[in-house]
């Protein structure tokens, strides 16, 4: 095939996430990372509505969200495994919620939208993965309404998608299984 890229292709075929608890320091520079963005937001996205937008927290604010978290955790209900589980996964170096910011249109529906934000946060990971980083697209109770729009300037007709963490790579995780895509199929 004429335009085939033969490197795209076994990146994708041997791409990972990489667990959280695996990252560490440092974390892309903010300029590292706004082209990682950049890249990210090379998505799907009928209509040019730019449907989604983004909400970096770095060390500091993670820092200073980690707690509040896990009592945002016990407040509704969760047990201290649940509350320190929650805590600790603000231990990532960077996280940027992924937010979908649905836009009024008569053609493009919201659920469409909505998909777009989800491509966003599959592209961010891809391109942290090809720039070097380790990174995961995880939600949890930081991406429930409640603790976002209070916490992570989340407005009430918005939702995060995704929450991001990029960091150093760790030891690379072993492959999971994967899908049985011909079973998955059907030729119509």
């Amino acid at each position: 095939m004429e335009h085939a890229d033969p490197a795209a292709l076994a990146f994708l075929r041997a791409r990972r996430s990489h667990p959280p608890k695996l990252l560490s320091a440092p974390a892309p520079s903010r300029a590292e990372l706004m082209d990682l963005l950049e890249l990210a937001a090379r998505v799907p996205d009928h209509g040019k509505l730019e449907p989604w937008r983004f909400a970096v927290l770095e060390r500091a604010a993670l820092d200073r969200l980690a707690p509040v978290l896990a009592r945002h955790v016990l407040a509704q209900g969760g047990d201290e495994a649940a509350a320190e589980k929650a805590r600790s996964g603000f231990g990532s170096p960077l996280i940027v919620a992924v937010v979908s910011a649905p836009v009024e249109s008569a053609k493009v529906p919201r659920w469409e939208q909505f998909l777009s934000a989800g491509a966003v946060c599959l592209g961010l990971v891809n391109a942290a993965l090809a720039a070097g980083y380790g990174a995961a697209w995880l939600t949890g109770p930081a991406a429930e309404p409640d603790f976002a729009g209070a916490h992570l300037g989340v407005g009430p007709d918005e939702r995060v998608v995704g929450l991001v963490h990029i960091g150093q790579r760790g030891p690379t995780p072993p492959d999971r299984p994967r899908p049985d895509v011909a079973a998955r199929t059907s030729f119509l």
